[in-house]
């Protein structure tokens, strides 16, 4: 009796690893969409965002990037309704966590660097010392980019997919360096490769995988 329950114990996790790996195979084969649609939009603001800082009033058109993320949340409804529906598991949750997590935290500091350029909260962070009284610049381009390649690279160990996680890897730390070195709406440029690198590259390799 106690070996037909080891037998039925391994059995059902042996069913548990399939279905794992299936909805992890769904997940990634259905993912082309998204990344191209999503990068897609980043790319397109960013250039656009960037043309209209240096030529139309400045920095305010940064508010547009709240009107890409609508834009976006609409086209996803849009491929949801076309992709097949895919059972929820612990990888799709794990995924939604991941991006859920990147979104509240880009979200919150968006937020708060608007309130500082408002004047409602300081816009210089000071770094006291025993020796010498330092200021901290922050730069926010760097800072998404960072965090966008350590979700990526995490949803791309998650399933198992080295396409998204070394494109993941390149953007991320490309554009983490990259946007230090340039002032102003000119980040924005980093941002669209950024944009190409980690998510319509990826995306346009798995979707021709896909129609082989």
């Amino acid at each position: 009796m106690e070996e037909n329950n080891n037998m039925t114990a391994e059995r059902s996790l042996e069913i548990i690893m399939q279905q794992i790996e299936s909805s992890r195979r769904t997940i990634s084969a259905n993912l082309a969409p998204s990344l191209i649609s999503w990068g897609t939009l980043v790319f397109v603001f960013a250039l656009l965002i960037s043309y209209l800082w240096n030529h139309h009033g400045g920095s305010v058109w940064n508010v547009l990037w709240a009107v890409m993320w609508g834009c976006g949340y609409l086209v996803e409804w849009l491929i949801n309704k076309r992709r097949p529906s895919v059972p929820n598991s612990i990888i799709s949750k794990t995924i939604g966590q991941v991006w859920s997590t990147f979104g509240l935290f880009i979200g919150a500091m968006g937020i708060l660097f608007g309130l500082a350029l408002g004047g409602v909260l300081p816009s210089l962070l000071t770094v006291p010392d025993a020796d010498v009284m330092g200021t901290l610049y922050i730069n926010l381009t760097s800072i998404i980019s960072l965090c966008f390649g350590i979700a990526s690279t995490i949803t791309g160990s998650i399933l198992k997919n080295r396409i998204i996680q070394t494109c993941g890897f390149i953007a991320g730390q490309g554009g983490f360096f990259g946007a230090i070195q340039f002032p102003g709406a000119e980040q924005l440029y980093v941002m669209a490769a950024v944009a190409l690198i980690g998510l319509i590259v990826p995306g346009l390799i798995i979707y021709s995988t896909n129609k082989r």
